[in-house]
This record gives structure tokens, C-alpha cells and sequence, in this order.
């Protein structure tokens, strides 16, 4: 089935806040999980870290990322 309406044309973003990236131990498919404050992504960090693999990516501000691994680049 074909989607009805017009095509998006601006690029989807991310929205403003600080993420984490999760992976299962023996997986390549990552999930990004958004939080408002840096207090919520370390208790977040805690309490999936037993589980999974987590990395923290940084802190999106105004399209950009202002710390972390992508520091200083423009959001997808």
C-alpha cells in the first residue's frame, strides 16, 4: 500500500536533552533513550548498566550536541 500526502521535507531531529545509547551484550542494533537532565541519565545509566551496554552520547541543544562523543556536530 502506498502512504497517502505529501513527503516530509525537512529532515527529522532530535529533540533537545541529554541521551544514552543502549545495547544488548552480543548486539549491533543500538537504542537511543532520551532524558531531561543529567541527574535522570546517571540513575538511567545505573539501572540499565546491569543489563545492557550503555553509553552516554551527549547533550542536544539548539540542533547541535554540546558534549560527548559527537561534540560540536550538527543532529541527523
Amino acid at each position: 500500500m502506498k502512504k497517502k500526502g505529501r513527503p516530509a521535507t525537512k529532515p527529522a531531529g532530535l529533540k533537545e536533552g541529554f541521551y544514552i545509547e543502549l545495547r544488548s551484550r552480543g548486539s549491533n542494533n543500538p537504542v537511543k533513550i532520551r532524558r531531561e537532565s543529567m541527574g535522570e541519565v546517571e540513575l538511567a545509566m545505573e539501572q540499565y548498566g546491569k543489563t545492557k551496554i550503555v553509553t552516554y552520547l551527549g547533550q542536544v541543544k539548539n540542533g547541535k550536541w554540546q558534549d560527548g562523543k559527537n561534540k560540536g556536530k550538527k543532529t541527523a
